[in-house]
């Protein structure tokens, strides 16, 4: 079931699209507010020689909005027009373009090879922010099925369509959530990136995928899957579409991976009842994640997506959810040996996160 969205123009000519349950029929209003004209070449592309990973340089990021009181939150419905990013007295869902973007450039004119020099590109790209809820105090395991349902659609609809952009090679949905992960609107939301590049992690996994494929023949994260699934003991969950598990060499104190049972590179090679079944298992894991302490968990939610070129043929659609909280009253830092040198050191075992997991 493909859904299409109601488009409106921001005030500053951004765009604000509008995903409705069944049923249901927003009435936007016109964006009244005094915003200043976006800049062009806001943000700009740097290569370190060192390592040939692509920084993002967005110093206009600066000026984003931060911990605003919950009556001037800019993801709350607005129906006068002057107060909100959603000029609306309602919403289901709603994805627009992110004011203070990291990616903005309107063309794509490839990135430059080689490390002379000073190796820079215009910050092109698409930086997208989705809102799962006019409820300002909600989250996406509070959703019920079906409206969980439709912001797995959106997602969906967002992928495909920033994928078809000329220049766009990765698609990344995520969430963050909480103060402790840096988040600076508690209105429960998400974000959606399209890169020109593929980030660093992905480009480390699917080297690793195409060597597996070379050496054995078959898809790495098909073999991690059913070696899960087979050993079992850091089973979280599972239901008739995806299993999800604390993987074997987790790096985050609480990391939960979910993987589709059968073999897609995104969200747009799902069926139907793949999309409700994905929902299912995603809002269950985040409910247990919600039930581990006292208080509601800070996470970060990834969802790795590939394309059918070359490069990224063996990528299997999967998602991590992780959180930095390593115990009721602690947070787990990354310091030296994660910030610098990329070495974590986890300080829970995967297999009794999993089983306190399965006891929630």
């Amino acid at each position: 079931m493909r859904i299409a969205p109601l488009r409106r123009p921001l005030a500053d000519g951004r765009e604000l699209l509008f995903f409705s349950l069944p049923g249901r029929t927003p009435a936007p209003v016109p964006d009244r507010r005094p915003l200043p004209t976006r800049t062009a070449g806001a943000t700009q592309l740097r290569r370190d020689p060192r390592t040939g990973e692509w920084v993002i340089v967005a110093a206009l990021r600066q000026d984003r909005t931060y911990h605003p009181a919950p009556d001037r939150c800019p993801l709350c419905p607005g129906p006068s027009g002057l107060t909100s990013e959603v000029p609306a007295s309602d919403y289901d869902v709603v994805v627009f373009e992110n004011r203070f973007p990291s990616l903005v450039a309107d063309g794509a004119d490839g990135l430059p090879d080689g490390t002379d020099g000073f190796p820079a590109a215009p910050g092109y790209g698409r930086c997208e922010v989705i809102a799962f809820s006019s409820d300002h105090t909600g989250s996406f395991a509070g959703l019920d099925e079906a409206h969980a349902g439709l912001v797995v659609r959106t997602w969906q609809h967002r992928t495909a369509e920033l994928m078809t952009r000329p220049g766009i090679e990765q698609v990344f949905c995520f969430e963050n959530r909480g103060e402790e992960i840096g988040v600076t609107l508690t209105h429960p939301h998400g974000q959606i990136y399209g890169y020109p590049y593929l980030t660093p992690r992905t480009a480390a996994m699917l080297r690793r995928a195409t060597a597996h494929r070379a050496d054995h023949g078959t898809n790495l994260f098909a073999r991690i899957l059913a070696d899960e699934i087979r050993d079992g003991t850091r089973v979280v969950t599972a239901n008739d579409a995806f299993t999800a598990f604390v993987p074997f060499a987790a790096r985050w104190p609480v990391e939960v991976h979910i993987y589709p049972h059968r073999f897609v590179r995104n969200l747009t090679d799902l069926d139907d009842a793949e999309i409700d079944s994905f929902a299912r298992i995603y809002r269950d894991v985040l409910g247990r994640f919600d039930r581990l302490y006292d208080a509601p968990l800070p996470y970060m939610a990834a969802l790795h997506q590939y394309s059918d070129d070359d490069a990224q043929r063996e990528g299997y659609f999967h998602v991590e959810l992780l959180s930095t909280r390593r115990s009721a009253t602690k947070l787990k830092y990354l310091a030296s040996s994660e910030s610098v040198m990329g070495a974590f050191i986890n300080d829970t075992t995967p297999e009794a996160v999993a089983q306190r997991l399965r006891e929630l």
